[in-house]
């Protein structure tokens, strides 16, 4: 967990709420003791506390009061959904787990998993009926294994047509057989008179424990008498920094001109790994301000009156760093969190050209709180496994620039066609080759447009997706020092 959090809690949280609680065990008041790690937990870091009114400060008189108002909740669950500011609008993303070694797991790159990394859209001329097509699947995952291949399609799970209505709870069991379909364009431009029938083809696929390595696919691209450094990456994840800077390092050996970077299947992940890429990109602006945290206001004001640069996240140096002054960056609506804002952070000092799609709009961060006596991962209850995960933070760039809801257009607006989706890192890949056109000034180059109507994508069952984190880190000593 991040440092920052542990510091102000420890001076903050002595101060609020000893004097309320410390006759708990006098009185005979009991609460569960789950419901108090969710309350305390939330009380000390969510970003939107001041606007939950069961989070104030002062909002119990007394410690009955308090085992009194845990005590109408039976499950953690349900009090952890009553200190969620507008679920459906604002907070999409804030979690409750119980059994943090998931989590853990998760945010190293392991999860259960078929591999199978797919997007959804609606069927030509329905609004119910829904179809799948294949992104890329993940290398040695029992999708890889099965032989189902980047643009593959797909009409069925079980041998039951996917619509609105059923893709969700269809897609989310751990072995299911996909039923596979062929599209068909019936030689015309016309979209209304395309067609998805189904082909015969099922295969059964189970979810697994998978290591997921974030890096799908890099290469140096001879083109036009350019060196263009590639990179398709998938997921933010800190134990592959220093991949990252082995892969950046031989990019610079090959005296690379441009950078494309795809993120367009990145969920997001580590603030760190973030401004570990970022400073590879560039490197000319080691110590300039990367991006800036805004904190509920008592963890943002304690921070203002006692160490501002705590709110402060800085470029790094790397012997690996390109110094490039400009970078060319794929989207999709799957482009989520860390992701955007590797974009939104680099736009203050070079010129990123975006292409694809509007990006998903996630510009808060999470930590893990583990039920311990700071919330760190050090001496944790041992009679569960309970951890949260809230947003405690919203991102700025260095010209204050946030609270992209909506997410972040593109320069250029390129929708991948699932008829020629080509394959990664191949010059011919739509999506490479038109970025690449641009790289070279090519006056020839024609846009995709939206032609499906998005539904989802492969995330939207795996509810640890989307965050973007701030480190756990063991900070102990730190503690020590300071107080």
């Amino acid at each position: 967990m991040n440092s920052k959090f542990f510091l102000v809690y420890l001076s903050l949280f002595s101060l609020l709420f000893s004097s309320c609680f410390e006759d708990n065990d006098d009185n005979g008041a009991f609460a569960s003791e789950i419901n108090d790690f969710v309350w305390k937990g939330m009380n000390a870091a969510y970003l939107y506390k001041q606007e939950i009114s069961d989070l104030d400060n002062n909002r119990f008189n007394d410690s009955d009061e308090y085992a009194s108002y845990l005590n109408n909740f039976i499950t953690p669950e349900n009090l952890f959904e009553t200190l969620i500011y507008e679920r459906e609008n604002i907070d999409k993303f804030s979690i409750i787990v119980n059994n943090y070694i998931e989590l853990e797991e998760y945010l190293n790159g392991i999860s259960l998993s078929n591999g199978l990394n797919f997007g959804l859209y609606y069927l030509p001329n329905s609004s119910n009926e829904i179809f799948g097509y294949v992104r890329y699947v993940n290398q040695g995952s029992p999708a890889d294994l099965a032989e189902i291949e980047r643009g593959d399609i797909f009409r069925g799970i079980d041998g039951i047509p996917l619509t609105i209505e059923n893709y969700d709870y269809l897609l989310s069991e751990e072995t299911y057989t996909i039923n596979f379909a062929d599209y068909s364009n019936n030689n015309t431009d016309i979209l209304n008179d395309d067609t998805v029938e189904f082909n015969n083809i099922n295969i059964e696929i189970q979810k697994v424990p998978l290591i997921k390595n974030p890096v799908h696919h890099y290469s140096t691209i001879d083109y036009s008498g350019k060196k263009i450094g590639y990179l398709m990456y998938n997921q933010f994840v800190s134990n592959y920094d220093e991949y990252l800077e082995t892969i950046f390092s031989e990019f610079k050996s090959n005296s690379v001109d441009d950078i494309v970077l795809d993120l367009r299947y990145n969920p997001g992940g580590s603030i760190n790994s973030a401004i570990v890429l970022a400073s590879l990109i560039t490197g000319q602006f080691e110590n300039e301000i990367f991006n800036t945290e805004e904190w509920n206001s008592d963890i943002q004001n304690y921070w203002i009156n006692n160490d501002p640069e705590f709110l402060i996240n800085r470029f790094l140096s790397f012997q690996s760093s390109l110094n490039l002054n400009r970078v060319f960056i794929l989207t999709t609506r799957s482009s989520a969190s860390a992701s955007e804002l590797i974009i939104n952070c680099l736009k203050p000092y070079i010129n990123v050209i975006q292409i694809g799609t509007t990006t998903y709009g996630k510009y808060q961060a999470s930590v893990t709180l583990y039920d311990s006596g700071n919330f760190s991962n050090q001496n944790v209850n041992p009679s569960h496994n309970y951890a949260l995960q809230p947003l405690v933070l919203k991102t700025l760039n260095a010209n204050g620039v946030s609270d992209y809801f909506n997410g972040i257009n593109p320069e250029y607006e390129f929708e991948e066609r699932v008829f020629d989706m080509g394959q990664i890192g191949d010059v011919n890949e739509p999506m490479l080759n038109y970025t690449l056109g641009l790289i070279n000034s090519r006056i020839d180059l024609v846009s995709q447009t939206e032609l499906f109507r998005f539904i989802d994508d492969n995330f939207k069952f795996d509810f640890f997706a989307r965050e973007m984190y701030i480190e756990n880190e063991v900070i102990l000593k730190t503690y020590e020092n300071q107080f």
